[in-house]
């Protein structure tokens, strides 16, 4: 078997970008999270309360717990606010990959209700890690 890999090394070897990719990869696994799944996806529409401009409505759920967000804004960057339900103080980690693993996170309010201010365009999914040590995580989405 070392022969065979050192043949495909040298006559077909991984580019770099893949392997990083798949690096990657790992390092944003949650095995213990529970996965909050896509429901719906209610494309763009007008954002309540902005003139002008048009949001998009995600809904995501799994037993015990779902999500709901509103994605706004165009460009490179987009704004997601949203709340998790039942309400609990949370903490959001962004999962994104312009985004280093162990990014900054933010949290929501008791209530719930959360704001993510500049959040990259790209494939995204969002960590919730609860007070009482579980986490959530929701599917990925194209925001």
């Amino acid at each position: 078997m070392a022969g065979a890999r050192a043949a495909f090394d040298a006559l077909d070897p991984v580019p770099e970008g893949v392997l990083a990719a798949a690096r990657s990869a790992l390092a944003w696994r949650t095995p213990s999270a529970a996965l909050a799944e896509l429901r719906h996806d209610r494309g763009a529409r007008p954002a309540a309360g902005v003139r002008g401009g048009t949001g998009r409505s995600l809904a995501f759920g799994c037993p015990g717990a779902s999500v709901e967000i509103e994605v706004a804004g165009d460009g490179r960057h987009r704004e997601i606010t949203g709340r998790l339900v039942p309400p609990v103080d949370a903490e959001i980690v962004v999962r994104h990959r312009a985004l280093p693993a162990g990014a900054p996170a933010v949290r929501t309010g008791p209530s719930g209700v959360f704001c993510l201010p500049r959040v990259p365009e790209g494939l995204v999914s969002l960590l919730f890690r609860l007070p009482d040590g579980s986490s959530v995580v929701t599917s990925w989405v194209r925001v």
